[in-house]
C-alpha cells in the first residue's frame, strides 16, 4: 500500500509562557479520532508556567529553561534541542512570550505556527485589543499564521472575526477574543497539517509549478489535469491523478526515458513512484504526492525533466540560457 500523508499523525512541540489555555485547547483536540498531529512535548521559558502543570497532568512530556541571563540565541537553541529530541516536527507557538531569533526560524520555516489576538494584517505586536477599540473597529479577532522573521507578517492560515460591543474594554474584548481562538487554533493547524493529502492543495501547488515553464498550457485529459507545451500541436508532458483508476495516489504522472527506467524508479524507491494504470505502459511513471516526506524540489526536478523531453529545442535553449546567469 503507498503510503499516505495522513496515516502517520504529525508531531507537535507547543512553546507557552504562561496559563496555557490555547495549548490545552490544542491537546484536548489531538484526542480527537480525526486530528492529524499529535503533542510531543510542551516546553516553557518559565519553570512555573502553569500549562507546564495541566501537561504533565494530561500525561504529556514537558520541558523547561528560563531565559533570564541568557542570549536569545543561546535560549532557542536549548528550546529547539528538546523540540528535536521529542521528535517534534513543528513547533507551535502558543502564548509563547519569546521573539525567536532569525536564525531559529529560518531553520523550521514552514514548521512554526503562532495565532496572534488581531485580523492580521492589523494591529502586530502588542496591546491589539485596545488599539482596535480606539481605531473604531467593528471587529477584533483572531489570527494564526505562519512564524517568519518579521514580527507577525506570515502567511495567514485561518481567521476568526469577533465582534466590539459598544462600549468594550480592552479586557473584556480579549476574553472574548480568547474564545475565538481555542475554536480557530485546532481547526486552523490541523488544516494546515493536514494539507499533504489535500488534493486541492496539491494539484495547486504542482499548477503553479508547471505553468512557471516557458510555453505551458494546462489543458484537461481523460478528465484529469494536464500541461503540455509547444501550442496548439503541443505535447503533454505532466498530468495531475487524483485517485484515477482506482490508484491509491494522489500524484504527478511525468515521462521517464521508457519503461526500464519506470520500472527501476518503482522497484529501488516504491514509497515515491509507482507504475501508473494506462499511461505505464508508455513509459510514464507516478510520483506520489501525499506522502509525508514529500521533497517539492524533487517534483520541481522531474516536472522540468518531463518538459524537456517535449518541448521544442527554441524553449529548452531558453531555460539552459537563463541557468548560465
Amino acid at each position: 500500500m503507498l503510503p499516505d500523508a495522513a496515516a502517520a499523525k504529525a508531531r507537535i512541540a507547543i512553546f507557552i509562557s504562561g496559563g496555557g489555555t490555547n495549548m490545552a485547547a490544542l491537546l484536548y483536540a489531538s484526542r480527537l479520532s480525526d486530528c492529524p498531529y499529535e503533542i510531543a512535548l510542551v516546553a516553557s521559558n518559565r519553570p512555573d508556567a502553569a500549562g507546564l502543570t495541566l501537561a504533565e497532568a494530561e500525561g504529556i512530556a514537558t520541558f523547561s529553561h528560563p531565559h533570564l541571563g541568557m542570549e536569545r540565541a543561546d535560549h532557542d537553541a536549548v528550546m529547539e534541542h528538546a523540540a528535536r529530541d521529542a521528535g517534534a516536527e513543528y513547533i507551535v507557538l502558543a502564548g509563547y512570550m519569546r521573539i525567536l531569533s532569525e536564525e531559529f526560524v529560518t531553520r523550521w520555516a514552514g514548521r512554526i505556527v503562532n495565532i496572534h489576538p488581531s485580523l492580521l494584517p492589523k494591529y502586530k505586536g502588542l496591546d491589539t485589543h485596545a488599539r482596535a477599540i480606539a481605531a473604531g473597529d467593528s471587529h477584533g479577532g483572531a489570527t494564526v499564521h505562519l512564524v517568519t522573521p518579521e514580527l507577525d507578517s506570515g502567511a495567514i492560515l485561518q481567521q476568526l472575526k469577533v465582534a466590539i460591543l459598544p462600549g468594550d474594554t480592552a479586557h473584556a474584548l480579549a476574553e472574548r477574543v480568547k474564545l475565538a481562538e481555542h475554536q480557530l487554533y485546532p481547526r486552523a493547524l490541523a488544516s494546515y497539517l493536514s494539507r499533504g493529502s489535500d488534493p486541492e492543495w496539491l494539484l495547486e501547488q504542482v499548477r503553479r509549478r508547471a505553468m512557471a515553464l516557458p510555453e505551458v498550457e494546462e489543458r484537461p485529459s481523460h478528465g484529469a489535469p494536464g500541461w503540455r507545451v509547444g501550442g496548439k500541436s503541443g505535447k503533454y508532458f505532466a498530468y495531475f491523478s487524483d485517485r484515477h483508476h482506482g490508484e491509491e495516489a494522489i500524484a504527478l504522472l511525468v515521462k521517464t526515458s521508457g519503461v526500464d527506467e519506470m520500472t527501476s524508479l518503482v522497484e529501488s524507491d516504491p514509497a515515491s513512484f509507482y507504475r501508473p494504470a494506462f499511461y505505464g505502459a508508455s513509459g510514464w511513471v507516478g510520483l506520489v504526492l501525499n506522502r509525508r516526506e514529500l521533497d517539492w524540489a524533487q517534483v520541481d526536478y522531474w516536472l522540468e525533466r518531463s518538459w524537456r523531453a517535449v518541448a521544442p529545442k527554441r524553449l529548452t535553449r531558453l531555460i539552459d540560457v537563463a541557468k548560465e546567469f
